[in-house]
């Protein structure tokens, strides 16, 4: 393969975006902190018709993280951003897993995630285990596309960072999987939710809680971040959130939506149907959301999900089930 050169994308090798003045504290290009600490929230990779497919790799949630195949997430566990400009060093929890359909008794392992972004674009670096043996390494270039991050109350979410192989990348990949890979090489999307409430200390987010099985076809569309909604945005009342549809039943292949209430003004809710987690709404004033979506021409007959899900506070989940009928 050949490289593409990126127009405008930052490639700062070696963490030198970001310094760190002290242990845990985040600072920006110019040296100064940041000022909002990371106080929980995700990050989700997506790696679907990528570089790394196309050369029979596939990306697997590893300790600490959650996904299925090419598709991740991993909890916020501290750092720094400004949603004035958009920068922010942000460190993740979890393991990456890329697993080669040729050899899968040999993956290799990654983590100690750390994302970059300054300007149109960063890095995102990470701690690479090859057969016993450790070492940092910057992996991927990340872009923008010239995409503002969404600024709420108390969080930043930035949708649709493209991803890219590093040179130093590109060297790790095809060293341990024998194939070919460049820089440039696309590693696909990601997208970043972090909660910034104002003082507040960087604590992990809980993890995403586990939504009910089941076996309506699984959407294509990319997995949105969770998010995290700082103390001061939470309803001032102790109810629980509800859910409800519009249709107790329909015909596979009709349309269904589902509502919600009882959220924190502002929050980010996942919406997850038959236990995958497909779209992210957020919540009015009121701490109401809706939510219109596909019931596929080959869902099963009988019983199915629709939940609500945010990552941390009090009103975690919200599940309602209706029946789907076969087609005529």
């Amino acid at each position: 393969m050949k490289a593409r050169n990126r127009p405008g994308a930052v490639l700062l090798a070696g963490g030198a975006l970001v310094a760190l003045l002290a242990p845990g504290v985040a600072v920006a290009q110019d040296g100064e902190a940041f000022p909002r600490e990371v106080s929980g929230g995700y990050a989700s990779w997506a790696t679907a018709a990528t570089a790394l497919t196309d050369h029979g790799v596939s990306l697997n949630a590893g300790q600490d993280a959650q996904g299925s195949a090419n598709r991740a997430w991993f909890p916020a566990a501290g750092g720094g951003a400004d949603p004035r400009t958009g920068d922010a060093e942000v460190e993740f929890d979890g393991t990456v897993r890329l697993v080669r359909s040729a050899d899968p008794a040999h993956p290799l392992l990654l983590d100690a995630l750390r994302l970059s972004l300054a300007d149109d674009g960063g890095t995102l670096h990470a701690r690479a285990e090859v057969d016993g043996e450790e070492r940092e390494v910057t992996l991927a270039g990340v872009e923008t596309g010239g995409v503002a991050p969404a600024v709420r109350a108390g969080g930043v979410t930035w949708t649709g960072l493209r991803a890219f192989l590093t040179a130093d990348g590109a060297r790790l990949l095809s060293a341990w999987s024998g194939r070919e890979f460049a820089s440039g090489d696309a590693l696909g999307l990601l997208d970043v939710t972090v909660g910034t409430g104002e003082g507040a200390s960087p604590v992990p987010a809980s993890p995403v809680p586990a939504p009910p099985e089941g076996d309506v076809g699984r959407s294509e569309a990319t997995r949105p971040a969770p998010s995290t909604s700082a103390p001061g945005d939470r309803l001032a009342d102790a109810s629980a959130p509800t859910a409800a549809v519009v249709r107790p039943t329909l015909t596979a292949g009709g349309q269904q939506e589902v509502t919600g209430a009882g959220f924190a003004p502002g929050a980010v809710v996942l919406v997850a149907i038959d236990g995958d987690t497909r779209y992210q709404v957020v919540a009015d004033d009121a701490g109401r959301i809706s939510r219109t979506f596909p019931v596929y021409a080959g869902a099963a007959e009988g019983e199915h999900t629709a939940g609500l899900y945010t990552v941390t506070g009090e009103r975690t989940s919200a599940v309602a089930r209706f029946g789907v009928r076969a087609a005529d």
